[in-house]
Formats: C-alpha cells, structure tokens, sequence
C-alpha cells in the first residue's frame, strides 16, 4: 500500500494514466493534486514531510558510547586523561573496593571505561569521526607519551590516527579528506 512517501511515483502513474486518455497536466499540478490528496494544501509541505528526518518522524539515535575494559584506573587515567586529553565526567562504584565506571569525555566524544568484568572484551577496536586530525596528532606527539608516539597515515580517502591503551584496546581516529 502506497503512502505519502510515494507522492511523486503517484503523480507521475496519474499523468500517465491522463495523457493515455489524451489528458495533459504538467507534473507540478499533478504533485499539487496529490499532496492535496494527503491533506497538506500545497507540494511543498507535502515535500517537506517526505523529506524529514526520521527524528522528526519520532526516532532518533543519539551517539553511541563504547564501553573500554580497563584494568588499572592509574594506568587508564594516565591514557586517557593525561595523553588523550579526556576529562572525568563522573565516577561509579557499588562501594568500597568495589570496580570502576567511569564516563570520560572530550569535545562531542564520550566513552565508558569500566573494570567490570563482561562490561566489554579488552581488545576491542572503535572508529572515532573527527575534524582537525592533523592538530590532534601534533598535540599527542608534543605530549612525548612513553608508550606511544602515534604517525598520521594518510588512506587515501580520509586521515587516520591509530592509538592503542594500556589494555589493547584501539581506537582509529579518522577525518574524511574535503
């Protein structure tokens, strides 16, 4: 059953179906025709509905936020704080000597590190998005991190700043080239 996402293919099977009877309308009017029949008063709002975002249309994703395994919180700060340049948005803990979870953050880029056992796999690999790769790797360089002195590969297609934690997990910082 056909709905209002399919008002141009209905517009056009109307023109069709007029011209064979020697009827012309353009194809504006045949989109007129139809929006109306969906009840907006003109193509253009009819438009505007089709072409909205599924948010718009009640669904919507917010960003992902991996979960990292971590086994040292000294270790994970050092990384993470210290040589990424995240900050502790908030700490948990079920009570005293119990593991850590934790959100840290930098810009629009939230990850979850946790201690907890069957949180996440050490190892893991996650895709990070960004802008400004070429100053984010000089920043990492300038630190002179003993464990990682990470290069700027360039794939082609976009940039790419590989960095490995403490616990094997690796992270793929990209910026898709212009």
């Amino acid at each position: 059953m056909r709905d209002f996402r399919d008002a141009k293919a209905m517009a056009k099977a109307m023109r069709d179906m007029l011209a064979a009877r020697k009827i012309e309308i353009t194809h504006s009017e045949a989109l007129e025709i139809v929006a109306r029949q969906f009840g907006a008063d003109t193509w253009n709002i009819l438009s505007a509905r089709i072409e909205a975002k599924p948010a718009e249309r009640g669904i919507a994703f917010e960003q992902a936020v991996p979960i990292v395994r971590i086994f040292d919180v000294a270790k994970a700060h050092e990384f993470y704080l210290g040589f990424l340049g995240f900050s502790v948005d908030w700490e948990h803990r079920y009570g005293e000597n119990f593991p850590l979870y934790t959100q840290v953050s930098r810009g629009g880029l939230r990850l979850h590190l946790s201690e907890h056992a069957g949180d996440a796999t050490p190892g893991g690999n996650m895709v990070v998005y960004m802008k400004g790769i070429r100053a984010f790797q000089k920043e990492l360089i300038d630190k002179d991190y003993r464990y990682m002195k990470p290069g700027l590969e360039d794939e082609g297609s976009r940039l790419e700043v590989t960095v490995t934690d403490p616990f094997q997990n690796r992270i793929r910082f990209m910026e898709v080239k212009d």
